[in-house]
Formats: C-alpha cells, sequence, structure tokens
C-alpha cells in the first residue's frame, strides 16, 4: 500500500456524498483512508496509467527480463508484464495501490521453471481506470479475460495482500483451471470488522504530511520508512514499483494511482468481500510475515502506535487468520517468515523466498 495527503476536509464531504448508502463505518473506511493512504489525487474519475509509465519509465529504467503488453475485456485495458519461459504458467496478483512491477525482483527468480505473468489490476498501473465496476465480479473478470486473452487454460496463482481475495474467489469459481495457490501475506479476510477498523485506524496514524507528495524522493524515504524498512535495501525492483503506483507532474510533484474514486470503491469492495475457503480445491501455501508494518524500535510517539497495533490487533488477527485457513482450506501449509512485514516480505531475501514457492508448486499436494 502506498499512503499519500492528510485528510481534507472537502474531498471527505465529497466521498460522502458519492457513499451515502453506505454504512458510517463503510464510509469511514471509504473516504478516511481513500483520503488519508492516498491524498486527493485526481478526482476527476477518467481513465489513466499509461501516461504515468511512460514518464516515470523516462527517469528510470525498469531492468527486469520481462516484456509489457495489453489485454482487453469488459472494455478495460489491462497491462500485464510476461517474464517468459516454457514452464507451467504462473499468475502474479498483486496487493491494492500497488503494481505488477513489486514482483520485478522474485519472478525472475521462479522463470527457470515456470513461465511467470503478473498483471495490473484495473485502476493501477499502466491498466486503465474505468468508472466502474469495482467489485468482486469485475476483478475475478479481470483475471479470466487475462487467462482466455494469453490462451492459459490452468495455472498457478500467487496473490499478495488483496490478490489474495481474487485468487480465492477465481478458484472456488473456477476449479478446474488452479492447479496450486500461493498466498504471499494474502491469507487475510480482510472484511474482518475488527481488524478493518483498527487497521484503518492505524493507517490514518500513519499517514505521511503534505509535503511527502513535493517529490518522488520524499515520498521514497517516507514510504521505506513505513512500510519496507530503513535497513531493508532499496533495490531497482521497488523503484520501478513505487515509480509505476504514481504520476509525476511537470513540476515533480507526485500524485498516487489509483485515485480517490478507484482506491475509496477498492476498499468498499475490500471491507465486504468475505472469502469462502470451503470452495477452494487446489492445494495452498500461505506464507506470513511477522508484522504489518517495520518494526520501529526508537520512542516516538508513532512507534508506540504502530507497537501497540501490532500487539493489540495485527498479531491475533494473524493468528486467527492461519488457523481459519488450517481449518477451511483442504489443503493447505503453513510458512511463517521472521523479521518481515506486510510489504518487505517480497523484498527481503526474495532467493529464499523464490526457493520456497518453487518447491511447493513443483511438490505433490500437501493432503493433511
Amino acid at each position: 500500500m502506498i499512503v499519500g495527503r492528510a485528510i481534507l476536509s472537502g474531498a471527505r464531504l465529497r466521498l460522502r456524498s458519492m457513499m451515502g448508502f453506505i454504512s458510517k463505518f463503510k464510509l469511514l473506511f471509504g473516504g478516511l483512508i481513500a483520503v488519508v493512504l492516498f491524498g486527493i489525487g485526481n478526482m476527476d474519475g477518467k481513465a489513466q496509467g499509461g501516461a504515468t509509465h511512460e514518464q516515470a519509465q523516462a527517469q528510470d529504467a525498469d531492468a527486469s527480463p520481462h516484456r509489457s503488453g495489453f489485454v482487453e475485456g469488459d472494455g478495460v485495458r489491462l497491462n500485464y508484464l510476461d517474464w517468459g519461459s516454457d514452464g507451467p504458467p504462473l499468475i502474479l496478483i498483486h496487493g491494492i495501490a500497488n503494481s505488477p512491477h513489486i514482483f520485478d525482483e522474485l519472478a525472475p527468480l521462479l522463470r527457470d521453471r515456470f513461465h511467470v505473468v503478473a498483471y495490473a489490476r484495473r485502476g493501477h498501473g499502466q491498466s486503465e481506470a474505468p468508472v466502474g465496476p469495482y467489485d468482486s465480479n469485475a476483478l475475478v473478470g479481470d483475471l479470466v479475460h487475462l487467462l482466455d486473452n494469453l490462451k492459459i487454460e490452468r495455472a498457478n496463482f500467487l496473490g499478495w495482500s488483496m490478490g489474495g481475495n481474487e485468487v480465492t474467489e477465481f478458484a472456488g469459481r473456477y476449479p478446474d483451471r488452479v492447479e496450486k495457490i500461493v498466498y504471499l501475506e494474502g491469507g487475510y479476510d480482510w472484511s474482518d470488522p475488527a481488524f478493518f477498523k483498527a487497521f484503518t485506524e492505524m493507517l490514518a496514524v500513519n499517514s505521511p504530511k503534505p509535503e511527502t507528495l513535493a517529490s518522488f524522493d520524499a515520498l521514497k524515504a517516507w514510504y521505506r520508512a513505513a512500510w519496507i524498512g530503513r535497513d531493508v535495501q532499496w533495490t531497482p525492483a521497488l523503484e520501478a514499483f513505487l515509480r509505476d503506483a504514481v504520476r509525476i507532474d511537470a513540476d515533480g510533484r507526485v500524485d498516487p494511482v489509483p485515485t480517490i474514486e478507484v482506491f475509496a470503491a477498492l476498499h468498499q469492495t475490500l471491507g465486504t468481500w468475505q472469502r469462502d475457503y470451503a470452495k477452494v480445491r487446489a492445494p495452498a501455501l500461505a506464507i506470513y510475515g511477522s508484522s504489518f508494518f517495520p518494526e520501529d524500535a526508537s520512542g516516538t510517539d508513532l512507534a508506540r502506535k504502530v507497537r501497540d497495533f501490532e500487539q493489540s490487533a495485527a498479531t491475533p488477527f494473524r493468528r486467527a487468520s492461519i488457523e481459519r485457513i488450517q481449518r477451511e482450506l483442504r489443503d493447505v501449509q503453513v510458512l511463517e517468515l521472521p523479521d518481515r512485514s506486510h510489504m518487505s516480505i517480497g523484498v527481503i531475501a526474495p532467493d529464499v523466498l523464490a526457493a520456497s514457492i518453487r518447491a511447493f508448486l513443483l511438490s505433490g499436494s500437501a493432503a493433511r
């Protein structure tokens, strides 16, 4: 996730009128988070993406060995990255407000045995951002269109964060098209109301100051501290990912992608999209980190609030999520990786992560 500007009352009023039918809690999440996390951004609701990426690429070359292409379904043009290979397909799905470039370092480590493809969810990266819809049917439908356009009948799937929603829903609807599933910090049912509320409040506390969006370098410094960890090496893959998740204006100011409307719609979906693990027949590997945010041992008020959130909300939610998938998924392995946050899990020691994923995908069933 990327976090943007501080709360602006005018935008919050506009969101209230736009989502007046949503409950008070859903309004809090859709309105507060859309503004706190991503700033006001571009509020015209028009399609976006290509210009942002071209602008970013002009400033920083993408060194990952993939090609970029587009597919279209239901009138929405979706961007995908293809790392090639003749192996069985492996489809990577990023989290909300991320981009497929988050896999730029992990994917090449898997292409020796798999045909790796990652795509930008509608409203993200270079993919178009229609006015709507952004519900589960639309998001799973986009995945179907991607597979059909690429002539992929059956594949392995990896869902990071919100990507676990598409993976779970798709596996339940189309079991014959799923070989195996990997949940990368994606084995969470985000619709849990207690955690949803606590996470919303923590994101508001952990939001940057408006001047953070004055330049890409300022945003990068904040994002590294808030989501990755200051001690984690900043890589070309992270650079490409973050640049694909923003629009950089002529004056150097940064606007995050998705737009406020898209982000609000996606979070409304996230908060109501309940998972049905019982319908999943494919073997699964659920990989969890040890925290949602990077650990900060300083004595600042923010560091204390982050630690309180981890202890009171995140840790019990993670444990309950693990117990639930062990109870409800037919065939699952759980891997817990220490010293990883929600966003650093895919970039710390990616060779170790890739080895675990490869071993699971190439193994026989993990039936209990």
